[in-house]
């Protein structure tokens, strides 16, 4: 029986089908738009990242109906433990959990199929359609490597919400990226180690002056896995007065991180990596990219949606999906600019929380303030306290780490 014909107009086109892809296309399908969900790879796939889900997740998960089905698969966790350089260390009470992104990823998408979504599987986006009077995108398009060499694939659409993630090939080809350098690194393996299930039952993250820059991590994943990593933020600054780009090895630091933190070497010694340990570049603070075009909302990371200081960046990118349904659904008939207006009002909006999240991540390029928070952290109720806030988003992450604060903190 020959194969349906691909699909080749729809009301909306999402591209990319990740957490951000995937809450966009289930927000308007469930309101009755025509949706195409279009991704490079067929679904499971893997994706490189921590793996941690912090409350802002928790509540995307549970505006899009699958919060129960997540916990149900996820490992819950109910503390962050952070340790300085010194080996000081606390334990920051929350709700979170750990699924690995290729088992959320597909439950994500799964509850976009549901609410009327078409997923099209594998096209990998080569360029945006547009209109040859205004310029405005009227849809994309994409190489279909299942149609043999050479082979493309066009698709017309009322708009286009691009959310391709941190590479930035597609915001290139675009038109809407304003800087090819990531705002950071990481890299991941996945171990399994039953032994440790039990030593290990935290969000373990690291600061120590051979991982200056960055942290290294441990978040306990279902059945005895643990994701294991190091991550490198502001790697796109430059270094004042020296006018080059800061350069570090990812494996070196990964390294360093099994041979500074006692747990990291044991969990690589006694278990057994499953698959590669791979990388991939972020993309944080709402930055280097434009947010639309005439016919294009960019949402997720390839809008800059994980924060600078944890690296986490799931929840803000259900957000922003969802945020790019609202402005459809809001101005459904409006002309563009208004939705565009709205879009980038939304995540305007955003920007002064990123911003904090910008200045906290100082104690990765000075690992020294880690050791002075969780030494005072131990001590005051009320700084723990703030602490939990951080992580909930109810407290100023970046008080924290002023000189005011640092003040307030020794002396409170």
């Amino acid at each position: 029986m020959p194969e349906a014909p691909l699909p080749t107009q729809c009301d909306v086109l999402v591209i990319g089908a990740g957490p951000a892809g995937s809450a966009c296309a289930q927000a308007l399908a469930r309101a009755g738009h025509d949706v195409l969900l279009v991704d490079q790879h067929h679904f499971p796939r893997d994706k490189v990242c921590g793996d941690g889900l912090i409350p802002d997740s928790h509540a995307a998960l549970k505006r899009l109906g699958v919060y129960d089905e997540v916990a149900a698969l996820a490992q819950p966790v109910a503390h962050v433990r952070c340790v300085g350089p010194r080996g000081g260390q606390v334990d920051v009470p929350g709700q979170m959990s750990v699924l690995p992104r290729k088992v959320l990823d597909h439950v994500l998408v799964r509850a976009a199929e549901r609410a009327g979504a078409r997923l099209l599987t594998p096209l990998r986006f080569e360029a945006p359609l547009v209109d040859g009077v205004d310029g405005r995108v009227v849809g994309a398009r994409f190489k279909a490597p299942e149609q043999g060499e050479g082979g493309t694939h066009e698709i017309t659409a009322r708009w286009v919400v691009l959310a391709t993630g941190a590479v930035p090939l597609a915001l290139t080809a675009a038109g809407l990226c304003e800087r090819h350098t990531p705002s950071g690194v990481a890299l991941r393996g996945y171990v399994h180690c039953p032994a440790m299930v039990r030593q290990i039952t935290q969000l373990q993250i690291v600061w120590h002056k051979r991982l200056s820059g960055g942290y290294g991590w441990i978040f306990p994943a279902p059945g005895g896995v643990f994701n294991i990593g190091a991550g490198l933020t502001g790697s796109h600054r430059v270094e004042q007065g020296k006018g080059r780009k800061r350069e570090m090895n990812l494996r070196e630091m990964f390294d360093a991180f099994c041979e500074v933190y006692a747990p990291a070497g044991a969990l690589m010694r006694q278990g057994k990596l499953q698959g590669e340990i791979k990388g991939a570049p972020l993309r944080c603070s709402l930055r280097g990219a434009r947010w639309s075009r005439p016919g294009l909302l960019v949402a997720g990371e390839a809008a800059g949606t994980t924060y600078a200081f944890t690296g986490e960046g799931i929840g803000k990118a259900m957000e922003s999906g969802l945020l790019a349904a609202e402005a459809l659904l809001h101005e459904r008939d409006a002309p563009d600019a208004a939705v565009q207006a709205r879009h980038e009002a939304a995540l305007h909006a955003l920007q002064p929380k990123f911003d904090l999240y910008d200045l906290a991540s100082r104690v990765n390029e000075h690992p020294w303030l880690a050791d002075l928070v969780i030494w005072r952290a131990r001590r005051s109720p009320r700084i723990l306290r703030r602490m939990t806030g951080v992580l909930e988003e109810t407290q100023n992450p970046g008080r924290l780490f002023t000189v005011a604060g640092l003040r307030k903190l020794m002396f409170e």
